[in-house]
């Protein structure tokens, strides 16, 4: 008999019975994983279909009113699931229940297609708490690139503004995330002032039904509400004024990250895109 080492000869009188309740949970909590791979393939088509946009301010806010999750897992879930849409080693392990989704909502942080490899192996090989431990000093090797990134993206900026064949004036541009963010609301105020005014003008007793003739489609609607901010702006001597609350732009961090950019957690416009953990912390209107 080895005396090496910690015995593990079951003492319990029904250890052969609790063996196989373990085995259950273990292999119910993979099929859980599986489904949850399938959950988030999900949230990224409806997504990307902008199923959300019928009154909702982001992805995470529908699935907050539809399934019950909180606002901040909700946007986890959006931010995992478009994750994963560049990761498939990762997707392939959460869906067959190898990985967590406790582990992968950690990799999914700073994994890429170079490093999604070995970070898959980490996964493997670790508890969820090392793995988040391991993604903390990733994180904090990654800040002298994400800082570089950040530059590069605001060198990137552009806007072409020019006329096609038939006279139509064609605009095509790459905005960082963050003056995005400031466009996108813009035009969403623009398409509800235009939406009311169209309500307005309805004969009593008449309804104009979204998607018939008779209303725009939201392309059209994007365009009339461009043209309206341009208008706003040249109006208002392009002062920005003071805008609706409804209509702000915030950027989601959580405590820790508001207190060390190192910490674990999330840095997030409303919609969803990160934004560096530096600039989020030393900006004004932050919503931890």
């Amino acid at each position: 008999m080895n005396t090496d080492g910690p015995s593990f000869v079951p003492t319990h009188p029904n250890s052969a019975e609790l063996e196989r309740l373990g085995d259950q949970i273990a292999e119910l909590a993979a099929h859980l994983d599986a489904a949850t791979a399938r959950l988030l393939d999900l949230i990224r088509e409806f997504d990307e279909r902008g199923g959300w946009g019928n009154g909702f301010a982001s992805c995470a806010h529908w699935l907050a009113w539809r399934v019950g999750l909180a606002l901040g897992a909700a946007r986890e879930h959006v931010r995992v699931a478009r994750a994963l849409a560049s990761l498939p080693r990762l997707k392939e392990a959460l869906a067959r229940g190898e990985l967590s989704y406790s582990k992968v909502r950690a990799l999914t942080r700073v994994a890429n297609a170079e490093t999604e490899e070995r970070l898959l192996a980490v996964g493997r090989a670790g508890t969820a708490e090392h793995v988040e431990m391991i993604v903390r000093g990733w994180r904090r090797m990654d800040r002298k690139a994400e800082a570089e990134e950040s530059t590069r993206r605001h060198r990137h900026r552009a806007l072409h503004v020019y006329p096609d064949g038939d006279g139509m004036v064609v605009i095509r541009g790459r905005l960082e995330p963050e003056v995005g963010a400031v466009v996108m609301q813009a035009l969403a105020a623009a398409r509800e002032t235009l939406y009311q005014r169209r309500m307005a003008d309805v004969p009593a007793g008449t309804s104009v039904v979204e998607g018939s003739s008779e209303a725009p489609t939201m392309e059209q609607q994007q365009a009339d509400a461009l043209a309206l901010v341009a208008e706003t702006a040249l109006h208002r001597g392009m002062e920005p004024g003071a805008p609706g609350e409804h209509y702000q732009v915030v950027v989601h961090v959580d405590a820790a990250v508001l207190a060390d950019a190192d910490a674990l957690g999330q840095s997030v416009l409303a919609g969803g895109a990160r934004v560096p953990a530096g600039t989020s912390s030393a900006g004004s209107g932050v919503h931890p």
